[in-house]
């Protein structure tokens, strides 16, 4: 069995040094280490939290891991404004198991556009399925074809898909 690996992942999304990054929905840093390194000291990941307790938990880890990049932002990116970035400011914003979570889908991809630079991406990795007891409800899980949908709907286009895992896709759209 094999779940999302961000080390294995993040190849797919052809992030370069100096690109800013907003990882919309960070929970507890799965993949801060690898988008600081893959940016480096020139890019700026920006770790995107709704809950207060999991943004001082991010900050522990970017301090502990010397992800000097790293910046964390408590903010509520299902309104428009609510991630606190500037419009056009990243080259890419990562989603990683977050859409089954939103109420407003539309409201969360507008935001995502927002932020986004002509031509920016958004790379969006959820659950194929409800599996053993983790995950969403069979009822919450978002497959792959309702998110191209959603996201095309706003004006995407989907640029690729990647392995994400075993009990998960993962899809670029651009801007």
């Amino acid at each position: 069995m094999r779940f999302v690996q961000p080390e294995v992942v993040i190849s797919h999304f052809h992030l370069r040094e100096g690109d800013n990054v907003a990882d919309f929905g960070a929970g507890g840093g799965f993949f801060l280490k690898p988008l600081s390194e893959a940016v480096g000291e020139e890019g700026l990941v920006y770790a995107c939290e709704i809950q207060k307790n999991l943004v001082e938990t991010l900050d522990i880890l970017a301090t502990k891991e010397n992800l000097d990049n790293v910046r964390t932002v408590w903010c509520d990116f299902e309104k428009i404004g609510g991630s606190k970035l500037d419009d056009g400011s990243v080259d890419a914003v990562l989603l990683v198991n977050t859409l089954f979570q939103v109420e407003n889908h539309a409201s969360v991809i507008e935001e995502i556009k927002r932020v986004l630079r002509s031509g920016g991406k958004a790379i969006v990795i959820d659950w194929t399925e409800s599996w053993g007891g983790l995950g969403p409800q069979p009822r919450d899980v978002v497959v792959k074809t309702e998110a191209e949908r959603i996201f095309n709907e706003a004006g995407f286009t989907t640029e690729t898909e990647f392995d994400a895992g075993d009990h998960h896709y993962g899809v670029i759209f651009r801007k």
